[in-house]
């Protein structure tokens, strides 16, 4: 899976979350749980992952293109998505 992102919200990531968001790319993928992102209307389809990476879980907003998922936001999961992802799978 390709994955593209914006360099300065990459900058502004990592400023913020400690994290970069060419990590999307090591993420356990097979193992997320994603869902529709419907808190806002965004002007395009945006969906939320919570995607494991060894023993932590990720959250990670994106948007598919053509051939990749652009990246917007990637930050640790608080314990309240732990636990919400914990009781979906």
């Amino acid at each position: 899976m390709k994955f593209t992102f914006d360099p300065a919200k990459d900058q502004s990531n990592r400023e913020k979350h400690g994290v970069s968001l060419q990590d999307a790319g090591r993420l356990e993928w097979d193992d997320a749980l994603i869902e529709l992102d419907n808190r806002s209307n965004y002007g395009e389809v945006r969906e939320v992952g919570y995607v494991p990476l060894a023993d932590r879980l990720y959250v990670v907003i994106f948007t598919r293109r053509e051939n990749s998922l652009r990246i917007i936001s990637l930050r640790k999961a608080n314990s309240r998505e732990i636990k919400y992802y914990a009781n979906q799978i």
